[in-house]
């Protein structure tokens, strides 16, 4: 887990607004996010399959001729 660092800007209310972290900071944040988001969908894949599976020539093939 990474740690962060935020600096607050403030509205003229005193109520946070805005948040400023590190470049680096934003980046590992990205990173992770990326991360989950491929292991929801693997997830979600793995979910979803019946186990059938095709040659990937057949795939080709098909793919031409519904193009």
């Amino acid at each position: 887990m990474i740690s962060v660092h935020p600096q607050y800007i403030k509205d003229t209310n005193g109520k946070k607004s805005f948040m400023i972290l590190p470049a680096n900071e934003f980046d590992a944040s990205l990173e992770n996010i990326e991360e989950i988001e491929d292991i929801r969908l693997y997830d979600q894949a793995k979910k979803e399959d019946n186990g059938e599976r095709i040659l990937f020539t057949d795939y080709l093939k098909n793919r031409k001729k519904n193009a």
